[in-house]
């Protein structure tokens, strides 16, 4: 059997450089390819990171989602210590608060990035 190693997930945006400076605001994660098409960022350690391609196109879904519209097919789970504190960080990077939830788990806040992929900051309890 060969061997696989995911590496990153890919964001389409219309502004590649714009939404991986967003996600480095968020993450504290090195930028490792920066231009108009695409932009990375990976962990200091080497480990699966965050790519951005461009797509002129794009058109961003639409949450929570409604018939006919655009549908998210993948969302971000970004675990903080501190929620309020990573919530007013997201906000102040150009994040839009959609929601959220809470259980006996978790306590979850839903937000949209610059490009309108939905994202979610949570903590454990």
């Amino acid at each position: 059997m060969p061997s696989f190693t995911l590496t990153a997930a890919v964001l389409g945006t219309p502004d590649p450089r714009g939404l991986a400076r967003f996600y480095q605001r968020l993450l504290d994660w090195p930028l490792r390819d920066d231009t108009d098409e695409w932009a990375t960022l990976r962990p200091a350690d080497g480990s699966t990171g965050l790519s951005f391609q461009r797509e002129p196109g794009h058109v961003p879904p639409v949450w929570p989602p409604e018939p006919g519209t655009q549908q998210m097919q993948q969302h971000l789970d970004i675990l903080v210590d501190d929620l309020a504190a990573a919530c007013a960080v997201a906000e102040d990077a150009g994040a839009e608060h959609l929601g959220g939830h809470e259980d006996d788990a978790e306590i979850v806040r839903v937000y949209r990035d610059p490009a309108g992929h939905p994202f979610c900051l949570f903590v454990r309890r």
